[in-house]
């Protein structure tokens, strides 16, 4: 192999020769769920399928979204996300709306015992009234 051969992905022997494209792991329109575990020096997203390379435009480091194939190339490819959240984001949506609702909860029923302690003050009132009348 020359010194400075770029190489493609995967390993590739001799009898393929230079420029051939071996196939990718990806494929152009196919959708997949990634968690995206760096991030690229231009800001972009990296997540991969397969040990094969995907950017992500806008995708934050940790970030578990579905993504597009819409360019691949010899030693990457290039996705977009699908839908603004995946089903993993969507959980967790769904999780952070269960917290908030059981805090609601609890807060209403902090209510209604503040409520109550009030009432049975005031009947207390009313009967020490009563008893001294």
């Amino acid at each position: 192999m020359a010194r400075f051969e770029r190489r493609g992905f995967g390993d590739r022997d001799r009898s393929y020769g230079p420029g051939v494209d071996l196939p990718k792991p990806v494929n152009v329109g196919e959708e997949y769920d990634v968690e995206i575990s760096e991030v690229g020096s231009r800001g972009d997203g990296i997540a991969r399928v397969k040990n094969f390379v995907v950017f992500v435009n806008g995708a934050k480091q940790g970030e578990k979204l579905k993504i597009k194939i819409k360019d691949v190339r010899n030693r990457f490819a290039i996705g977009e996300k699908v839908g603004g959240e995946s089903e993993a984001a969507e959980e967790s949506v769904a999780e952070e709306k269960t917290e908030t609702e059981t805090e609601k909860t609890s807060e209403t029923e902090t209510e209604k015992a503040s409520d109550d302690e009030d009432e049975d003050e005031e009947s207390e009132e009313e009967e020490e009234e009563k008893s001294e009348a």
